[in-house]
């Protein structure tokens, strides 16, 4: 979504940190320009206007004109007040003692509010809750169908009720939940295509009726400034704790995300990342700003990464590490837990430094996929010994996996140079080991 902007953004730092000394009339164009790109971000021109005053104000500052590196201080700036632009530190879902907790999803129509409702609920069931889903979208009998699809699709239940009175509804979903032991309720509520006075009372009748920890408003990134708009209006009336912005994946332009913080006063607190059940995360203002600013965002990585990791893999893993050994079944597993961080391109995303590869440089989503097909085509034993692989079962293995021979050959070498490296690593491993023990010296092959 925001490739665009963090181009354009990218394109004005990389000129002026190639400059030895900064005047104020190079910072005055560099703003012009950085105005420009968040304008057509679909950033709220109040929050364009004061974001680029305050980052002017500082960056014309003595210590950063006088500064040996001046440019890289005026990057500095901007990712600080980036980061305050969208919240500054990361908001937390504030939960309570009360069993159950409630949560409540409004939004309008489209936002992708049901959907929020399984991805939400998805996450908190990975973090130690029991989490029951109420269908109170009682104008759009197709929203209950959907949540009824994404629980059964994740096993998490879902209370539907009777009737149509919302209110009831969800009065009944936390009672429910408590004859089920459920310690977690998230209640998606109706929307409309446009703010109107009975979507607002309903909203903030189901409120008053459950008294909900959080109520949590979706908001379409999608959608730029009306997004913004709506939450404005919900504000006044429902009163929302935080935000969570769906289809950042998308290719718009972003700007609700940076706006919606300033405008509203209320923290974004999860953003919805792909279509999948599993495609929503925690939002952090400081790493949203460094994937902006081309930084990468490690902290996210790391989390991906022990989302996606099993424990009992690693640990086979590492023994076979530690003796020096892997198979093909072993990089098979790796890649499967490489696959559960999501797309490449968002893995990309998030590592500081990948900005600087080509931007023509293509990424082959399906890399991952084929190799995987390549590798479930082989025997156990062609698994376990890759040398026995020959011609003609380099024939037959790229027929089953729907590949060429080429791709078969490519795959191998790809396994070769992580065994080579996989081999070294348990060698050194061991003379670690064996120095430890006094039985080997600095610098011996042994």
């Amino acid at each position: 979504m925001f490739q665009n902007l963090s181009d354009r953004l990218q394109d004005v730092f990389s000129r002026l940190t190639g400059r030895g000394k900064l005047s104020e009339a190079d910072v005055d164009a560099a703003m012009r320009e950085v105005r420009m790109a968040l304008l057509e971000a679909d950033v709220n021109f109040k929050v364009v206007k004061e974001f680029v005053a305050k980052v002017r104000e500082r960056a014309v500052g003595a210590d950063v004109m006088q500064s040996l590196t001046p440019g890289q201080m005026v990057v500095k700036i901007v990712l600080e007040e980036l980061t305050a632009l969208m919240g500054g530190n990361e908001a937390r879902l504030a939960l309570s003692g009360r069993v159950p907790n409630v949560i409540m999803l409004v939004g309008l129509q489209g936002a992708g509010k049901t959907t929020a409702v399984a991805k939400l609920a998805n996450l908190l069931r990975k973090q130690g809750k029991r989490p029951l889903m109420v269908a109170c979208d009682v104008y759009r009998p197709a929203a209950i169908d959907q949540l009824e699809a994404l629980g059964r699709e994740l096993d998490i239940p879902v209370y539907r009720g009777e009737g149509t009175d919302a209110v009831a509804i969800a009065k009944a979903g936390v009672r429910d939940a408590i004859d089920r032991l459920r310690d977690l309720v998230i209640i998606d509520t109706a929307g409309r295509l446009h703010i109107d006075e009975e979507m607002m009372s309903e909203a903030a009748a189901i409120k008053m009726a459950v008294k909900p920890e959080q109520v949590l408003m979706v908001v379409d990134a999608m959608t730029g400034q009306d997004a913004v708009n709506a939450a404005s209006a919900f504000a006044e009336r429902v009163n929302f704790d935080g935000v969570i912005i769906s289809k950042l994946d998308g290719d718009a332009r972003g700007g609700a995300a940076l706006s919606i913080r300033a405008v509203t006063g209320k923290p974004v607190l999860f953003a919805s990342v792909g279509e999948k059940t599993d495609n929503l995360e925690v939002f952090r203002p400081d790493g949203m700003a460094r994937r902006i600013l081309g930084m990468g965002d490690v902290v996210s990585l790391i989390e991906k990464a022990q989302e996606a990791f099993d424990e009992d893999t690693a640990v086979d893993t590492e023994e076979r590490l530690r003796a020096g050994t892997f198979t093909l079944d072993d990089f098979l597993g790796q890649l499967r837990q490489l696959k559960k961080m999501g797309s490449i391109k968002d893995i990309m995303a998030m590592i500081p430094g990948a900005n600087k590869l080509p931007k023509d440089a293509e990424i082959d989503e399906g890399a991952l996929v084929r190799t995987e097909a390549i590798i479930q085509s082989m025997s156990a034993k062609e698994r376990a010994k890759p040398s026995l692989i020959n011609g003609s079962r380099r024939e037959r293995i790229a027929k089953g996996a729907g590949v060429t021979v080429y791709d078969v050959n490519q795959m191998l070498k790809q396994f070769a140079a992580a065994q080579k490296m996989v081999k070294q690593m348990g060698a050194q491993q061991g003379k670690g080991k064996r120095r430890r023990r006094g039985l080997g010296m600095p610098g011996m092959p042994f």
